[in-house]
């Protein structure tokens, strides 16, 4: 369980959706899916019993489980409109609560959702924040963020694994002054499986996470389309990055601390204190 990167957490994270104003929600026939129910009659009283469960908390279920309608094919190209829900990350986690406890991913979503949850509620109070649980919860912003620049960048041509490769290396030389992230690896003295995001203090990660999602709407909004116009773009928006903390005199990310400690040893240490805990969260109820 401490993987937090295993296939079966994966497979959450490949079913979140994310709407116009980017906030996440996961579709209850996906979630399905994954959670090994074959029947959606069978499922559908999983989250009936998961709305009971949110009212009792004092909460709108519609706010959690709005309805969708969704047309599917059916033999003979026939088609059929469908019930569906689009879950909010709370929603999930009860609908995990309420499933049924023999079934392993069953257990797994729990755990998922929880960090999830927790994560949000970080978020929520992050200038209360010691600086591990900030960079926990600006490394998961990056992980959501990434997701989208991948997209984009793919959109604009970027398909290989080394034509990715190269696109994330023009983002980290105009960042960090013309070092590549092999440079960077090396400077922040990391071994070779370690990740530099990993390794890196909030106030880093924050201006990568600004590079990250500043990079992903100019692609879009230039409609590049080549890696290389995708490449130029990804550098350009960077380099505009540093030379704006050039010019406001705030440390350079390359002249910034690197943290002893990994944003895996911070999320094991925040999931043990979440489950010694004796506060109730939210999600506890």
């Amino acid at each position: 369980m401490a993987k937090l990167e295993a296939t079966e957490y994966k497979s959450f994270e490949a079913i979140k959706q994310t709407d116009n104003l980017g906030k996440e929600f996961w579709f209850a026939r996906d979630l399905q899916e994954v959670l090994n129910y074959t029947k959606w009659e069978n499922f559908s009283k999983v989250i009936d019993r998961a709305m009971l469960a949110c009212k009792n908390s004092g909460l709108n279920i519609t706010d959690h489980f709005p309805e969708v309608r969704k047309t599917i094919k059916m033999p003979k190209t026939a088609e059929k409109q469908v019930i569906d829900y689009q879950l909010t990350r709370y929603a999930c986690y009860l609908i995990v609560q309420n499933g049924d406890p023999r079934k392993e991913i069953i257990a797994l979503g729990q755990t998922y959702f929880a960090i999830q949850t927790r994560r949000q509620e970080l978020a929520d109070t992050f200038n209360q924040l010691d600086e591990n649980n900030k960079r926990l919860v600006v490394r998961g912003n990056i992980k959501q963020w990434n997701q989208l620049l991948a997209e984009a960048a793919h959109n604009a041509g970027v398909i290989t694994d080394e034509e990715f490769a190269i696109f994330q290396n023009a983002g980290y030389t105009g960042l960090y002054g013309g070092l590549t992230v092999a440079d960077i690896h090396k400077r922040k003295k990391l071994k070779d499986k370690e990740k530099i995001l990993d390794f890196m203090g909030s106030t880093e990660l924050i201006a990568n996470l600004f590079r990250i999602s500043q990079t992903e709407e100019k692609l879009k909004i230039d409609q590049a389309s080549t890696a290389v116009q995708a490449n130029e773009i990804h550098f350009k928006i960077a380099e505009k990055i540093r030379a704006a903390m050039i010019d406001m005199g705030t440390t350079l990310p390359e002249n910034l601390p690197t943290p002893d400690k990994s944003i895996q040893l911070i999320e094991r240490d925040e999931i043990r204190k979440l489950r010694d805990s004796n506060t109730k969260l939210m999600l506890d109820e």
